[in-house]
Order: structure tokens, then sequence, then C-alpha cells
């Protein structure tokens, strides 16, 4: 076990390893619970270091024997790694160590699942195979021999040769050792081939468990679809003569970008009409995407520290959005991505988590893979292409690619890029990387009587730990103005936010204009502003306020409501109404438009009004508001019903999966009004998993589920991936006061193996994420899921500091409950041997 009071690791003081690495070669002979791991490493000084401390990672390494040039030798080995005397010039270093994949239950370095030797490296999984400079800017070409089972047996670039039990590969590309990767057991690959726009073949598979075959064809479309895309938008061909995805069933992760192994939770990348949502395609599509453009941003140019992580990551979050956007609905996307922003990165923001996009410093890094990184980070990237425009960023990004091809770069070379594209001083810009919180950005009007319009900007940054004194960033607005008969009198204009406030004037008019302000949600701010939001829902054309407009009007129902006992808002019902069933247009969008904001957003807005949410009436409010919709639209809803269903063969693209997410948003709330009726009719008739799971969740919210989920259970309890479904949403549609009782009987079921991140997030993760329910007054929520972190923390000490994540809004809530959950806390703190990485989360959410 690592120190749980880790030093503190601060971007300031940087400084590279002081010798460079030449090449690897590494030799794997697998066993079990006795692997033995020969690495011949030649080392170089780093003309660039002025430490040349020698220093390798290693944890959890039995050293058998160490050399140097051939010469046995002897380094001080301790907990973190090894140091030795070594010759200042070029050399040699070999070392043979044995590690226990079989006892790895933490999923990090080399570990065994379901008999299946898999790595996960990133991002500092690679010291627990062998003794190495487990740091991204060391970078090296690697030789992997691989003797093993008989089987398949992977690792990174092109295939060497191979033989009976034994496969030896080659990565022509230098990469860090984070993205090293091996694979040896019993697998099926699914095959096929694409040919690069430079005319290259490529061999592609995706390795799967013999019974899973029939799950892969739309993987490998995605895949395919993937390639092409990079090319088309970004220029960018792969750089390998085989690409392979292997499916996991025990991965901490979604999936990991691995050089040409791309190593994927099996959940991310199985999938078929019968044991998969349409959201899960979508999400499959997403990830596969993203690990694939990995390759140039991420592999062929990567982080020179850890504090770059969203060099990487926001970027290619970035490129993964616009390519479902094409793939899909870009309204809808954009959209998706912002309820998860606000739902997620938000919420980090305001809370003791907060941190920059690039943080200033680190305990224990995996705690950092977080919606600030990833989602902020794509924001920020947005932002930047919107103020340089589209010609700028392709002009930027070809300069990136070529000036970096090869580099661990930083926050600085990607914005110099920028700056020498395009002529622009991005100085403030860089505040977005240094600065954390949501900026608030308030509005105020004018109209003259010369037909001048004006809107006056006032921008504010809450203080927090990690940005005590945060200072004005450059946020660009975008901005349309409608006539009072609707029509637009201003297309889109974006305007640059960059003073604390800010006016703008717009003359000409003949009338006072209705704004349309932050279209396309054109920077992650929150905008105090109150136009009319009926007016807006009714006429907007940009399609993301006109949601908005609809969104804010369901908002402010909910919160009058709580606060003044108000009844559903006449306006919010009618202008929703009105949305729905205009079948102009596209079904997906609708179903977004009838969702209100979550239960934790409207905790949030209370909190911030001054007034002490209470998770029990903001979700019986919410059910009030479902069922006057309900009553709002009984007599259209069985005709759109009806209109919303899919006759053709199964396809999880955009145009039927809108249609089935429209369907099951009135089968929703129909379900209020027939008691169940037409969802045990879907449920019995489903053909498809998106059609029968959304009517099992609808039956459970009727009071009519037990039958369906004892048949559900039996047809599907061979199907681990249908089963989390099936641990998830009984514990997500549970009633408030039964949520943590039908969680602990689910802990008690045969089938829940609670060290699978899978089936825990499944279940843990839907209690925490079923707000009244967590938040239970009698503290039960609190209870369950701090005893099984406890349980959880030896074995996986990562997804236990994620789950962790679930405590951090406590201080939002009245005294009794922060009294709970502080005991619960403190509890959790005072566990023996808690890992560094869980003692870090605690302690930053107990001292908010």
């Amino acid at each position: 076990m690592r120190d749980a009071s880790p030093q503190t690791i601060y971007l300031r003081e940087y400084t590279p390893f002081g010798y460079t690495v030449e090449e690897v070669h590494l030799t794997f002979d697998l066993a079990p619970s006795a692997t033995r791991v020969t690495s011949r490493i030649k080392f170089a000084p780093n003309p660039k270091a002025t430490d040349r401390t020698f220093f390798l990672h290693g944890e959890n390494l039995s050293l058998v024997s160490a050399k140097i040039d051939g010469e046995a030798v002897k380094p001080v080995v301790t907990e973190a790694g090894l140091t030795l005397d070594v010759p200042d010039m070029p050399f040699t270093w070999e070392a043979e160590v044995q590690i226990d994949p079989a006892a790895n239950t933490a999923l990090e370095g080399l570990y065994l699942s379901n008999g299946m030797y898999c790595t996960q490296c990133e991002a500092e999984g690679f010291r627990k195979i062998t003794y190495y400079p487990d740091r991204p800017d060391v970078m090296s070409t690697f030789t992997v021999r691989i003797n093993g089972p008989h089987g398949t047996l992977l690792s990174n670039g092109n295939p060497v040769a191979a033989g009976d039990g034994w496969a030896e590969w080659h990565d022509p590309w230098p990469k860090p050792a984070y993205l090293f990767a091996l694979v040896a057991g019993e697998l099926v690959a699914h095959r096929d081939d694409f040919v690069t726009m430079d005319g290259r073949k490529v061999d592609l598979a995706l390795y799967v468990r013999p019974g899973d075959e029939g799950k892969c064809a739309f993987g490998m479309q995605a895949l395919k679809a993937s390639m092409t895309w990079d090319e088309q938008v970004y220029g960018r061909a792969y750089d390998l003569d085989v690409f392979n995805i292997v499916a996991v069933d025990d991965f901490n992760m979604g999936a990991m970008e691995n050089k040409g192994l791309n190593i994927f939770n099996a959940s991310a990348v199985l999938a078929s009409p019968e044991t998969s949502t349409d959201g899960n395609f979508e999400r499959i599509e997403a990830i596969i995407a993203h690990e694939y453009f990995h390759n140039w941003t991420g592999n062929r140019i990567t982080c020179r520290d850890w504090f770059q992580l969203c060099l990487k990551e926001g970027l290619t979050v970035f490129r993964d959005s616009q390519f479902t956007a094409d793939m899909r609905s870009e309204p809808v996307k954009r959209i998706s991505d912002v309820i998860d922003l606000r739902g997620r990165q938000f919420t980090e923001d305001q809370g003791p988590l907060a941190h920059p996009v690039r943080p200033e410093s680190f305990q224990e890094i995996n705690n950092f893979y977080t919606a600030t990184v990833y989602e902020k980070g794509a924001e920020v990237i947005r932002m930047l292409k919107t103020l340089v425009g589209d010609d700028g960023y392709k002009t930027a990004l070809d300069l990136y690619f070529d000036r970096h091809d090869g580099d661990a770069a930083t926050i600085e070379d990607w914005l110099q890029v920028f700056e020498d594209a395009t002529g622009r001083d991005l100085t403030q810009f860089k505040r977005w990387y240094s600065q954390a919180g949501t900026p608030r950005v308030s509005v105020t009007d004018s109209y003259k009587d010369d037909g001048t319009y004006s809107l006056t900007f006032t921008q504010s940054t809450p203080p927090s730990a990690a940005t005590p004194a945060p200072q004005a960033q450059v946020i660009p607005i975008a901005v349309g103005l409608l006539g009072p008969d609707g029509k637009e009198v201003l297309a889109t204009q974006v305007l640059e936010l960059t003073k604390d406030t800010q006016s703008f004037s717009f003359p000409g008019l003949t009338a006072r204009p209705v704004p349309s302000i932050l279209r396309g949600f054109s920077a992650p701010v929150v905008l105090d502003h109150t136009p009319d939001h009926a007016f807006l829902l009714a006429h907007d054309t940009d399609p993301f306020n006109r949601w908005e407009a609809g969104r804010n009007l369901g908002r402010a129902s909910l919160l009058n409501a709580v606060t003044k006992q108000a009844a559903p808002d006449t306006a919010w019902l009618e202008g929703v109404a009105k949305v729905l069933t205009d079948d102009s247009l596209d079904p997906a969008y609708r179903a977004y438009c009838l969702a209100l904001p979550s239960q934790a957003q409207l905790a949030a807005d209370l909190h911030e009004m001054g007034t002490t949410p209470d998770p029990d009436q903001i979700w019986a409010i919410g059910q009030d508001h479902r069922q006057a919709l309900a009553e709002t639209l009984a007599d259209a809803l069985p005709g759109l019903y009806a209109r919303h269903q899919v006759d053709a063969p199964y396809a999880p693209d955009a145009e039927q999966s809108g249609m089935r997410s429209m369907g099951n948003v009135v089968l929703s709330l129909l379900t209020r009004l027939d008691n169940g009726d037409a969802a045990q009719a879907q449920f019995d008739s489903a053909t498809n998993m998106t059609q029968q799971l959304a009517a099992l969740a609808n039956l459970i919210r009727a009071g009519r589920g037990d039958a369906a989920l004892a048949q559900f259970e039996a047809q599907w309890k061979s199907d681990r991936l249908v089963m989390d479904k099936w641990f998830g949403l009984q514990v997500m549609e549970a009633k408030p006061d039964d949520a943590a009782d039908t969680a602990k009987a689910l802990t008690g079921h045969a089938d829940f193996n609670w060290k699978n991140p899978n089936r825990f997030r499944a279940t843990l993760g839907a209690l925490a994420g079923h707000h009244a329910g967590f938040h239970a007054r009698d503290g039960s929520g609190y209870t369950m899921l701090a005893d099984w972190l406890i349980r959880l923390d030896p074995v996986n000490p990562q997804t236990t500091a994620r789950m962790c994540a679930a405590f951090q809004t406590w201080r939002r809530y009245d005294a009794i409950r922060q009294s709970m959950i502080g005991k619960e806390l403190e509890r959790i703190a005072s566990t023996p041997n808690l890992s560094r990485d869980t003692t870090e989360m605690i302690t930053r959410i107990r001292e908010a």
C-alpha cells in the first residue's frame, strides 16, 4: 500500500528527467501469480536536464536481478522505486522483476480479468509492471516479446513474429509508458480492414471473449467511420499496419487509447439491438471515436506532464463531440453535452473539488480525470475555435500537428500555435486554463428612440480555494435579435466580452428586439438574464436557445413551486405541449424539450438563492409537474405515441433513435394516466433493448414492475452487461424512501460482483445518483455508500475515490443531513490504511 499522505506535486517544480530513453525491450513470461518481466533499456544523459539522479519508478515489484552494461548492480529499492549511481554516458539497464497479476485487484498495471491478462497504465500503472521512468515526457520505441498461454498475444505497434505460445511486437513510434499495452488470453477476433487516404491497407480487429462475437459489428463500423472522419475533417491518417481493440470485463474507465491496441471496457464496445439501447450505441460510437482520435491528439503528440492532461483530453473530447454532431444531430448533441456539463462540471466548479482546467498541483493524478479536465477542457477548445473561426482553427491545428508531432507538449505550446497561425494575443484567454470556477454573466439592455439597442454584460467568477482572486476572462457570447413578430432582425454575431463590464450597441432597429443570448451555449458560463422565455420558445431560430427557453420556463416553475407553493406554470405547460406536438421538429430534439432540470440542479439553484433544498420536496414537485404535463397532453398522447413507433428493422441511427426517444418520452406520460397498460404492452412486444428497458422503467414507476423484473432477469441473467442495466434500473426508479433498501437488497444478490467496476457503479452509483434517495432523511443512503466505499478502497482505490464525489455537495443541505454526512466522511477518513486516492478526495470534501 502506498503512503496515504503523499507529498503534493506542483506544476512550477517541473524538471526534465536526467536521461533519455532510446530503446525499450520487454519480455513477459506470463503466469497468473508469478509473471516475470525482463526489461532491457538504453539510456543516455539528457542534455536538457540539470538533475542527473537516476530514479526509476516501481511499485509492488519483486526485483530478481539488475545489471548495467551486463554487470550486476545493487540499486537502493524503496516502495516507490529504485535509485542507482550510473555512468555519465550512454548505458544499457537490464532488470528482471516478478509481479502477481492475479492479486492485482486495483486494475492498474498488469492484471487478470476472467483469466485474460490485460494492462492499464494511464496514468501511473506502468510502474507496477517494471522499473521505469514512468512519466509522460519520457518517450521511446518499444519491442515486446510475450511468452504465454495459447491464444491471442497482443501488444502495441505492428506484429513482428509469432509461434506456439509466443509473439513479438514492435512499435516504431516513440511513446510514453502510460501508452503501453499487453493482452493475452482466449479471444475471438472480428476482422476488417481500412485503406487510408494515402493508400495503405490497415488490418483491423476487435477481440472479444468467445460468445460475444455477435456484438462486434457496430463497433467495427464506428471505428471505420472514425478513421474516415479524421482524414476528411482533420487530415489525419492512421500510421501503423494494424489497429486492434480488445473488450475487457474488468476496467476502471471507459477505454484506453494505447498506441495501436485500444483496451475497452466491454460496456463501451459490445453492442446488439437485443442487448443495447440507442444510448449505448451512441456512447459506443463516441468512445471508439474518442480513443481513435487520441492516436494524433494524445499519442503522436502527448503531454509533457500530467498537469497538461487537458491538452490531450479536452481536445479529443471536442473532436469526438464534433464527430457525433456530424454523425447524428448537431443541436441534439449540443444540448446533451451542455446537460452533462452543467450536471457534472458545474457541480465540480461550485464545490470543494473545484480546480482549473490545468491544475497547479495534485497528490494523486487519478483524482484529476475529472469533468473539468475533460468537458470544460473541450469547451475551452470550442471557444477558441469560435474566436479564431473555422479557417483559423484549421490552420492552427495543421501547424500544431506539423510542429509538435513526436513531442510531449504543453498548454503554452498549444496556445502559441494559435497565436502564430492567427496573429491573436491569447494571454487573457489562457486564464480559462488557470482559473477555477464557472463565470457568471449578467445582462441588462436598453433601447433608444433612434433605434439603437444596447446590451451590457457583467462577468464575475466566485473566488475559491483554487482561485482566490479570479480575473476577467475572454468570453465569446453568440447573440441574435428577434423582432416583436418573432422574425430574426439580427443574425448570430459573436461578441467578445473581455472586461468586467462591457456594452455593445446595435443601431438601425425599428422596434425594441428580444435578445437571444449565448446561442449554441457559446461559453461555459451561467447566464443571469430573464427574457420572455415563452416568446423564445415559440420563435427562436437557434435550436439550443429555443430548448433553453423551455428549460428555463420549467426551472422557474419548479423553483416557484418550492419557494411560493405555486402550481405548475401554464406558460411552460402550453409551450412544451406546442413543441411536443410539432411534427416538423426532430423527434429527438422534442424529447429533450420535455426534460426538466435535474433534482440536483434544482438543489444547487435553491442553495444559491439562499434556500436550503429539501430533496423530498424537490422530488415531489418534479412528480407534480410531470403529472400536470401528462394531463395537459392527455388527448394528444395516444396519437403521439402511435406516430413514433418504428416498424422498420432496427437500426441505431439518428432517425430511428430519435423516433424511439420521442415515443418513450410519450410513454412515460401515458403511464401516469393509464397505470402502465401501454408500458406493459410495449414490454411484452419489444424486439430491442431500447423499447424493453423503457417499458420496464415505466412499469416500475407504476408499481407493476415485479413480474417484469423477474421476467427480464430470467431472460438476460447470462448477459453481464444487460444485468448491469437490471441492477441499476431498480435503484434509479425506486421511491426515495426505498432507494437505499433496494440497493442493499441488490448487493446481496448472487450476481452482485462488487469487485467488478461496472456492477459496482451500476448499483452503488445509481444510489449516489438518486438525489432524493441518496439524501433520504434517515441517512440510509449515506451510510450505505460509505460502507461500500470503505470495503472497496483496499481492493480498488481508483473507483472508490471517484465515487467519493457523491458527497461533494454536502454543505448545501440542512444541518441534520450535514451532520450525518460529516459522520460518514469522518468514518471513511479514519479507516486504517486508506488509500492515498481516497484520502485526498475525502480530505478535500471535508475541508469545504
